[in-house]
């Protein structure tokens, strides 16, 4: 049996006996969530995530951080968000953005003839900024309901419109199209590397967090929705019901009208007169 194979047979079981053993029971007073009807099996995942988070991904994230200086980790991480940039390009012009798929297309061929590869970012310099755009966005844009919110082994929260759609990106996705298989594993596992060690920063917060998994997963809905609308996600009600209350309170808060200048002027003090009327000092 090959590695990756007794590595699927191995995860699955494991997310077996946690379901069934009770380890993802959902905590006491915490209200359904309408928007995740397959909370137990996603907090199982979830666990599963995180134990393969600190026995791996953590560890080898922060040996890389130590060991590598900066420079060649930006380099790194510029060479990893540059050569996903036809993926972006592609999915900008299906959701009818066709000046920022240009603009995309510039930026990707800019940083690869000019940047050494993608290693430097000129294309930030020329004012031609970042964006992200994946397949899952593309479907989003064109009204497909998100659907059930999945936490998907290893890769993370999900839903069950953006998870399939993972497929077509990977198809895309020129890491998987070049060099020998060995090349891309070891390019894949680099670029997961270097990506956890750009979380480390930011994931002081979460330790004192009572429900860590419903805590990313509302930030996560919350940054979706935000990425498939340009960050222009309040003008319209959101898909997910899980999100109406938060939208709705946006919507319905009072309206302060300013006072009209005769309302807001304060009242003339006593003894005053106006020296334009003639009958006042009468």
């Amino acid at each position: 049996m090959i590695p990756f194979v007794r590595f699927v047979v191995f995860a699955a079981t494991l997310l077996s006996w946690i379901t069934v053993s009770g380890c993802a029971t959902i905590p006491a007073g915490t209200a359904p969530d309408p928007g995740d009807p397959w909370e137990r099996f996603n907090r199982s995942v979830y666990i599963f995530n995180d134990g393969v988070d600190r026995a791996i991904a953590k560890p080898a994230a922060k040996a890389y951080r130590k060991v590598t200086p900066r420079p060649v980790r930006t380099g790194v991480s510029n060479f990893f968000d540059n050569i996903t940039y036809p993926i972006t390009a592609v999915n900008a012009a299906l959701q009818g953005k066709f000046r920022q798929a240009g603009r995309d297309s510039g930026r990707f061929l800019l940083n690869t003839v000019v940047g050494l590869g993608g290693i430097l970012d000129p294309a930030s310099v020329a004012g031609l900024l970042r964006n992200d755009e994946d397949f899952g966005q593309t479907l989003g844009v064109w009204g497909v309901p998100s659907g059930p919110y999945l936490m998907l082994p290893i890769f993370g929260p999900s839903n069950a419109r953006d998870a399939p759609a993972r497929i077509v990106d990977n198809l895309m996705d020129p890491k998987n199209l070049v060099g020998t298989s060995d090349a891309r594993i070891a390019a894949n596992v680099l670029n997961v590397v270097d990506s956890r060690a750009n979380l480390l920063v930011i994931e002081k917060p979460l330790e004192n967090v009572f429900d860590r998994y419903a805590f990313l997963r509302n930030i996560w809905r919350l940054r979706r929705l935000s990425q498939i609308r340009d960050g222009s996600f309040v003008e319209e009600p959101p898909e997910d019901p899980t999100l109406d209350m938060e939208f709705e309170s946006i919507d319905t808060a009072p309206t302060v009208t300013p006072p009209s200048s005769a309302e807001s002027a304060p009242p003339p003090a006593a003894g005053d007169t106006d020296a334009s009327n003639p009958g006042a000092a009468a």
